[in-house]
């Protein structure tokens, strides 16, 4: 006899998942740490490398950490933690005693204490200190600073604009900072940590990526990731010798990611293949690459190579599982897991794989990811739009398994990555730019009508969903295409670009007006009034469901605030969810599967039923 349970598995199993965070070796190599919320809320891990009992390093009751680093030394991690999601993220120093075997964790720190301003961790620096940067001196700006980890004294060395520290130098006399001008245009300085004086390394016209990587364990100059002169991001050199720098390697494809061992042995090249990820290796002594590892298809969250072993510690995500915690030996190929991120039972062999497609827009085809039940259908279908915009659909376990969830009732996922997200080329990624709630919204109608053609899709159960700029494409959708939808989700997304860009962390308000626009230029007003889903609000003829984090300081409450109080207003079925705890998204487990599994019940609901008595009659035909 069947299980009825392998037919219908509760949303909770899907979504029990811890989200493991990337890992990162202490300098000895004998144990690694990471992130995860095991015990609810993400805090740090310690675990022995190899494998072996994980310790739990810190508990922190309304916080959660988010990034982290070993100093040099290996007897401290400094991590940064929030408060309830709300993003600013403050510094503090984990005692580690490096003698202790199994792992111990010791006393926890506080060093920074300035709730309205955020931090960022750059690199340690010999003798217990380390890079950060904060917009605590000015709101809008981001500085560069050494914090003192025993005196939590700070050096500022940069002020004005947005620097963030990123690599020092092996010797820890000078480090790289990257001046982000805006998603598409950075640039790197070098900068001498005993004097304060600064060197522009990389000036350029126009738009170019400057990503800094690793310093050659030498000293001699800087790896670097950029587009200049390019479609897609290639690693280049900066050599300081002869103050210039050239691409190593240029792929029609992003390198999306470069480490080398601290022992400087061995290299890592991580790139986007159509979304997957694919790894490569480089034995930097002999000047020759190793075979490239084969690794499952999926994206890799997190990678750090060991010291002094050709070991990497791999956070890896798959549609079938969610990020999980792998050693990976670079000269073997063997993929050992660490820590298992899925707790729910569920046979990863029934996990639907998804399928590219592309479907043509007005100007182009829009490539796409397709997670299709099995059968012949008609079935229905949820429009999944993501974040960013400037990001990229990928194939991964997508909101703690709602897509899997959805296939196993008979619903399929469409995925697009309509213009402006990022794995595409520059030229694609620019498209966003100042056109929000414009051409993508034609790749958006598109992506229904290309849906609607299928012989295997119900055209009248068609839902469109997104969270953050996903949620403004969804509100987009709802309102000013009216007639192709059944449902309704949004998750934190933007309803007013007016208010919205006005309400933005503030040092990301210097960057609003070539991102979205600038409301005080009465063109560009006009323009964004119109884009506006709150202006086109009277237009919604499906029901919705809301959600939003009452700390998010990306997406404030005010703009869901505002929809729903017009939606309700014209009569429009609202299910409003406010999270006091949570911030740009559920700030913990626990919240998470509320969420998800809001979101997965209720487009079920309205979804699953066929017929005039189902979601269908809820939708206003063209001219009706």
């Amino acid at each position: 006899m069947d299980d009825p349970d392998a037919v219908r598995t509760p949303f909770e199993r899907f979504a029990a998942v811890r989200r493991i965070g990337s890992g990162a070796y202490a300098p000895d190599g004998r144990r690694f740490a990471y992130v995860a919320p095991t015990s609810g809320r993400n805090q740090l891990w310690i675990q022995p490398t190899g494998g072996g009992f994980a310790v739990q390093a810190t508990e922190a009751p309304g916080r959660r950490v988010v990034d982290f680093a070993w100093t040099r030394e290996g007897d401290r991690i400094v991590f940064l933690a929030d408060r309830d999601g709300d993003e600013m993220h403050q510094v503090f120093v984990l005692e580690v005693p490096a003698e202790d075997d199994p792992p111990r964790a010791g006393a926890i720190r506080q060093l920074t204490d300035a709730p309205q301003a955020q931090h960022q961790l750059g690199e340690p620096l010999p003798g217990g200190r380390i890079l950060i940067a904060s917009n605590d001196r000015e709101p809008t700006e981001v500085d560069v600073q050494v914090l003192d980890l025993a005196s939590g004294e700070r050096r500022r060395l940069t002020e004005g604009g947005r620097f963030y520290a990123a690599h020092a130098s092996p010797d820890g006399t000078q480090a790289i900072a990257v001046q982000v001008h805006g998603n598409m245009n950075q640039d790197l300085h070098l900068i001498d940590l005993e004097s304060g004086a600064t060197r522009h390394l990389t000036p350029h016209e126009g738009e170019a990526k400057f990503w800094p990587g690793p310093w050659a364990r030498d000293g001699s100059g800087v790896y670097l990731r950029s587009d200049h002169g390019r479609e897609f991001l290639g690693l280049g050199f900066y050599d300081l010798g002869s103050d210039a720098w050239s691409y190593l390697r240029e792929p029609e494809r992003d390198v999306e990611g470069f480490e080398v061992a601290r022992d400087g042995r061995t290299s890592v090249t991580v790139e986007n293949r159509d979304g997957a990820h694919v790894l490569r290796a480089h034995d930097l002594e002999a000047g020759a690459s190793l075979p490239d590892p084969e690794i499952p298809f999926g994206v890799i969250e997190g990678l750090d190579l060991h010291p002094s072993e050709r070991k990497v510690l791999v956070t890896l995500s798959t549609p079938a599982h969610a990020a999980n915690l792998f050693e990976l030996d670079l000269t073997t190929g063997t993929l050992e897991p660490r820590e298992q991120s899925m707790l729910g039972g569920v046979d990863p062999a029934r996990m639907p794989t998804p399928e590219p497609v592309r479907y043509p827009s007005f100007d182009r085809e829009i490539p796409a990811w397709l997670y299709r039940p099995a059968g012949e259908g008609p079935f229905p279908v949820v429009l999944s739009i993501h974040g960013g915009p400037e990001a990229q659909e990928q194939p991964r376990y997508m909101y703690d398994g709602l897509y899997a969830y959805l296939n196993e009732r008979g619903i399929a996922v469409l995925a697009p990555n309509v213009r402006g997200s990022t794995g595409y080329g520059k030229g694609y990624q620019r498209l966003i730019h100042r056109d929000w709630g414009g051409d993508e919204l034609r790749d958006v109608e598109a992506a229904a009508d290309w849906l609607a053609a299928q012989d295997w899709v119900d055209p009248a159960r068609i839902g469109v969903f997104g969270g953050s700029f996903g949620g403004f494409a969804t509100l987009s959708a709802v309102t000013r295409l009216p007639d192709r939808w059944a449902v309704g989700v949004d998750v934190v997304g933007p309803a007013n670009l007016l208010t919205f860009v006005e309400s933005v962390p503030p040092h990301w308000r210097p960057m609003m007006a070539a991102w979205v626009g600038d409301p005080e230029d009465p063109a560009d007003r006009e323009r964004m009034v119109e884009r506006s889903p709150i202006t086109h609000v009277q237009n919604v003829r499906v029901p919705m469901l809301i959600f939003q984090g009452a700390n998010d300081p990306r997406v404030v409450q005010a703009e869901s605030d505002q929809m729903v109080e017009a939606m309700r207003a014209n009569g429009v079925e609202v299910d409003y969810v406010v999270d006091a705890k949570s911030g740009h998204g559920p700030a913990d487990r626990a919240t998470a599967l509320e969420w998800y599994g809001a979101v997965a019940r209720y487009l079920e609901e309205r979804l699953a039923a066929p017929g005039p008595t189902g979601p269908s009659a809820a939708r206003v035909e063209p001219g009706a």
